[in-house]
């Protein structure tokens, strides 16, 4: 997959908004115990992304009832579906300068299609060193889920299954999807949520 950036300037993949809001004090303060000005760009967005990935349970893996979604509030209670995790690596990498986009796949909610689908949320990416966009997934890794940071090939979580209807979006949009904010906005039991609410196309 070659990302597209849905915008040609990288200021819009570094604004703030109520979401990406990365001039929050919690999110300062992890930058700093995670960031250092020794660091490469390369490794400043390897840090944060094993961060993100590994330090913030998805909401279902935990069987977790909370809804999360300003980048702030999954950072506070470290706990959220793909789309708030999304959106703290967004925020997380933008207060560095690193411009940071959103990316989506339409997959089988669980094993089959009869089972439903749904929009899965990971990130675009910037790396100003070596002048490419590359794609990564925060969502968690557990047994058949795998998502590593990689420069060349992907490694994401999930893999298109096109038989089944699934697609893998090109395109790095600047800002979260409506209908994912929509959903994470206005539910009020993660579980439910993700079985019955989550958006099946963009």
């Amino acid at each position: 997959m070659n990302p597209i950036p849905e915008k040609h300037s990288y200021n819009d993949y570094l604004n703030e908004s109520d979401v990406i809001d990365f001039s929050h004090p919690l999110i300062k303060e992890r930058i700093r115990e995670l960031i250092s000005s020794q660091m490469s760009e390369i490794e400043k967005v390897r840090a944060v992304f094993h961060y993100v990935r590994d330090s913030i349970a998805h909401s279902w893996d935990i069987q977790s009832k909370r809804v999360t979604c300003r980048a702030s509030e999954v950072l506070t209670y470290k706990e959220g579906i793909c789309y708030a995790k999304s959106n703290l690596l967004a925020a997380m990498l933008r207060s560095v300068g690193v411009p940071t986009g959103f990316c989506y796949q339409r997959l089988t909610l669980f094993d089959t299609p009869d089972k439903g689908y749904c929009i899965h949320a990971l990130n675009g990416v910037y790396i100003k060193d070596l002048n490419k966009w590359i794609r990564l997934d925060a969502r968690g890794n557990k047994p058949g889920i795998q998502s590593e940071f990689s420069l060349d090939e992907e490694r994401l979580a999930f893999r298109i299954n096109e038989e089944y209807g699934e697609i893998d979006y090109p395109i790095i949009y600047a800002t979260p999807n409506a209908k994912t904010l929509h959903t994470l906005e206005t539910s009020k039991n993660a579980l439910n949520m993700y079985k019955n609410r989550l958006p099946d196309f963009l």
